[in-house]
């Protein structure tokens, strides 16, 4: 309205000023530019309408933006958080996949059928293409478990199978179960079964990772069965174990009381060899059954091993020797302090195991824990067992080993066994699928049984070296890779006195005297 009212006036101004200049103007004239006038007054408020609507418009569209923008800012501000969520939810989303993958792999791993095995087959003769003697234990000291070098000097075919059935439950809790079927004998014929050997040597059930479980025993794993306990080790370059606890019993492993602190706790029955009535004073049961209850410890590295035996009756039995007849124990204690390394002694690269083994009565059967009836309850046994394995170079590997042992009472009164063993085995690659092996062996023994077994006493030692070509498929520069396959040409000699040791051992045999024996032949071993 503002803005009419400053039209009308320029009009009026306009008009005089007319007036004033031209008086001569005629009314018409006048008049038609008044109508002029007019006309560009109306158009003028006609733009200044649109000017304003324009701008009424562009304020609505300001204030429009304003909201707009406003919006974009929270919607920017949840988008960021959206994304930052999405961001966390792809991570857990990755982690989940990472899981999955893993639990399928472990499901793979911890479901279903396994079937894995051991075995070792092969002949040897002597330098006149006979028969001839041979075995890790072949010597006098074998008896009470002095091993020696075994390449070379097998002359068995030993096999294992194993079938196992895994699964994991949906919750959580794991099953297996497993079965080993056992032969061994020295026949070369196709068909052996009347010299076999076939035996169950295996069957048992583990139950782990129960839901109800919690505290030290979360994770740990219930068993029951006729087994191998989970925690042997052996030297394999001896065909000896360390320690080896089987029988049939049940226990739990991985009790948990830290990090690095867990236990193992296990009962096993075995049976000795039934008692002669006639040295019985309990005739309507002959049947001797000893029964082992192992704590076994570990702490990093470090491995304590406790156990306590009983055998009902067992004192009954007699053994005679020079001195009289000592009577066999019907308890026993045993104990070792084992470390288990993942270096070369910590000089070098490889690995190393060391173990310190001590029993008293029915414990002093050191390695086959609880398999001796025989032992005296003043028996006492220490052992002393050490290997490790290491690389010297790109193509050259070696695992040295010692075995010693005294045990005194043994079997009766007075007696007294000492023996060492030192091993090494030598492995030199020569191409991906050939190397060449080489094993030494020497054992000192010092025996005095005090005639029991109408054995004798004898002082000596024993050497035994071996060349061994061999073929493998796995990873060459490992010691422990197989399948291999074996040609050998072992030497051995040994102190002439030990011939005289005992009229059933391998010394002293025809054909199998001091003097030096070769031994040739052909093996093979695999295990998967």
């Amino acid at each position: 309205m503002m803005m009419k009212r400053r039209y009308l006036a320029v009009a009026i101004g306009l008009i005089l000023s007319s007036a004033a200049q031209g008086a001569d103007l005629s009314t018409n004239a006048i008049e038609a530019r008044f109508n002029a006038l007019e006309k560009r007054l109306q158009m003028a408020e006609s733009r200044a309408a649109k000017a304003e609507a324009r701008a009424t418009d562009a304020e609505q569209q300001v204030k429009k933006l304003e909201t707009r923008t406003a919006s974009n800012e929270q919607q920017t501000r949840q988008v960021a958080k959206t994304a930052e969520v999405t961001q966390q939810q792809t991570a857990d989303v990755a982690k989940r996949t990472e899981t999955l993958a893993s639990t399928k792999k472990s499901d793979t791993d911890n479901n279903g059928f396994k079937f894995t095995g051991y075995a070792r087959s092969g002949v040897i003769m002597n330098d006149s293409a006979t028969s001839t003697e041979s075995g890790p234990y072949v010597t006098p000291a074998g008896q009470t478990g002095g091993a020696v070098g075994r390449l070379g000097n097998e002359n068995n075919t030993y096999v294992e199978l194993n079938l196992e059935h895994k699964q994991t439950m949906a919750s959580g809790a794991t099953s297996r179960y497993k079965v080993m079927l056992a032969d061994g004998q020295r026949s070369y014929n196709d068909w052996t079964g009347a010299s076999s050997d076939l035996n169950i040597r295996q069957a048992f059930v583990e139950l782990g990772s129960l839901p109800t479980f919690s505290g030290p025993v979360k994770d740990s794993t219930l068993w029951a069965g006729k087994r191998f306990d989970r925690d042997n080790f052996d030297i394999h370059w001896l065909d000896s174990d360390v320690i080896f606890l089987a029988g049939t019993g049940g226990g739990i492993y991985d009790v948990k009381w830290g990090d690095t602190l867990k236990s193992n706790f296990s009962l096993y029955g075995r049976n000795f060899d039934d008692l002669d009535d006639s040295n019985s004073n309990n005739n309507n049961d002959t049947r001797i059954e000893n029964y082992i209850f192992t704590a076994n410890n570990f702490a990093g590295p470090f491995q304590w091993m406790v156990s306590g035996l009983r055998a009902k009756n067992n004192e009954d039995r007699e053994n005679t020797g020079t001195q009289g007849i000592s009577n066999s124990a019907d308890t026993g204690f045993h104990t070792m302090l084992a470390y288990h390394g993942d270096s070369f002694y910590g000089l070098r690269e490889g690995t190393s195991k060391t173990a310190l083994l001590y029993g008293h009565g029915l414990g002093a059967e050191v390695k086959a824990l609880g398999s001796d009836g025989h032992l005296t309850e003043d028996a006492n046994t220490v052992r002393l067992a050490t290997y490790g394995i290491t690389p010297l170079s790109k193509n050259w590997s070696i695992a040295p080993a010692v075995l010693a042992q005294q045990s005194k009472d043994r079997y009766v009164s007075g007696d007294d066994y000492q023996w060492v063993t030192f091993n090494t085995r030598l492995i030199q690659q020569i191409t991906e699928n050939f190397e060449l092996a080489y094993e030494g062996s020497y054992q000192y023994m010092d025996l005095d049984p005090q005639g029991y077994q109408n054995n004798n006493k004898v002082k000596g030692g024993f050497y035994k070296l071996t060349f061994a070509p061999t073929f493998k498929v796995g990873d060459i520069s490992d010691m422990l890779s197989r399948p291999e396959i074996r040609f050998f040409a072992s030497y051995m000699d040994w102190s002439h006195q030990l011939d005289s040791y005992s009229s059933s051992d391998s010394f002293g045999t025809d054909g199998f005297t001091s003097g030096g024996q070769w031994n040739f032949g052909i093996q093979m071993e695999t295990w998967f």
